[in-house]
């Protein structure tokens, strides 16, 4: 029988998804039992629920958080959405970070360089992405933090070094060491219905060093011994080839738009600082993110946009385009 879930469930669960806290874990899963409709073919998913309900509390009242299961660092959101790369060691992830952003990580030819995630903002047009570089995974060492960062990542960046065979050996136990845990990497984001805690992260291969003569037969090598479905970006992290067109890939996977906002009696937005929300996302939360009070006495708004005439009046429903200018009016 299909689950047939609801939008309220499916909302709650892609929030567990990028849950950062035991309590926000908790929460959420609160939520999705609650949502879950009551029937034979979710009866082993109520029983997860309610078992993973159990473990949270049970967490909380001895202490416990997602701290104690690796999420030990904890890196605030920004921007327009997430992404965390991945890879083995000297697979070029923080020479990828530097040329894709304005930050200066610590890049050197010996493996092991970043000790520790950290955050990198990168611009794309008028907003600007969170890139997180994360330390290198091996069979020997491998940060739990990773863990908790893919889970709510919006997409995973698998940087693989094939400017020589040791970086498909390093792609492989990158892969093998992230499917002994429930954090994995995928085509598309999702958790697992029939095991829920297992979560996949969409994921996009990072093919580096294309300026390298070895590049062409590493590439065979990699799809004979370590054939990967997602989707392909030939870059050199030294060059800089191919980081325009992975940069504009990012953008459009978050399937985000934006959203400029005008003061009443101003001719002019701030086209500076659009706010970005999901695509399908309303005026209301648009209000939201500006303030709380905001989006409570909300009367009605004027949009400037595509699919309707400059300065219509619209209500808290209404679906934003990208780039839509809206003057919010209380």
């Amino acid at each position: 029988m299909p689950a047939n879930l609801t939008q309220q469930y499916l909302k709650a669960e892609a929030e567990y998804r990028r849950a950062s806290t035991t309590e926000d874990e908790l929460r959420c899963l609160q939520t999705m039992l609650r949502e879950i409709p009551k029937h034979k073919g979710t009866d082993k998913l109520q029983s997860d629920l309610k078992r993973k309900i159990s473990q949270a509390k049970k967490e909380l009242g001895t202490g416990k958080s997602l701290a104690g299961r690796g999420q030990r660092q904890r890196i605030a959101r920004q921007g327009a959405g997430r992404i965390v790369l991945v890879g083995a060691p000297n697979a070029g992830k923080s020479q990828l970070i530097a040329k894709l952003t304005r930050a200066t990580p610590e890049v050197a030819p010996y493996p092991f360089t970043t000790r520790e995630p950290q955050p990198a903002m990168m611009p794309w047009e008028d907003v600007m992405i969170q890139l997180i570089d994360t330390p290198p995974i091996t069979v020997q060492a491998f940060d739990p933090n990773i863990l908790g960062l893919l889970r709510g990542a919006d997409l995973a960046l698998l940087v693989i070094d094939l400017g020589d065979d040791e970086g498909i050996e390093g792609t492989q136990e990158v892969l093998e060491r992230l499917q002994q845990t429930k954090t994995r990497l995928a085509t598309e984001s999702y958790l697992d219905l029939s095991d829920l805690g297992v979560s996949y992260t969409r994921t996009f291969a990072v093919l580096n060093k294309c300026d390298l003569p070895e590049f062409t037969e590493n590439i065979e090598l990699l799809d004979e011994f370590c054939p990967l479905d997602f989707e392909r970006f030939q870059v050199s992290a030294e060059t800089g080839q191919g980081l325009k067109d992975l940069a504009k890939a990012i953008f459009m996977a978050l399937d985000v738009v934006r959203v400029f906002t005008k003061l009443p009696g101003k001719k002019e937005p701030d086209y500076d600082r659009p706010f970005t929300i999901s695509r399908g996302g309303t005026l209301l939360e648009v209000a939201q993110m500006i303030h709380k009070d905001l989006a409570s006495n909300l009367k009605n708004a004027r949009v400037w946009g595509s699919q309707v005439h400059d300065g219509t009046f619209v209500t808290g429903d209404y679906v934003l385009c990208d780039r839509d200018v809206v003057e919010l009016h209380m």
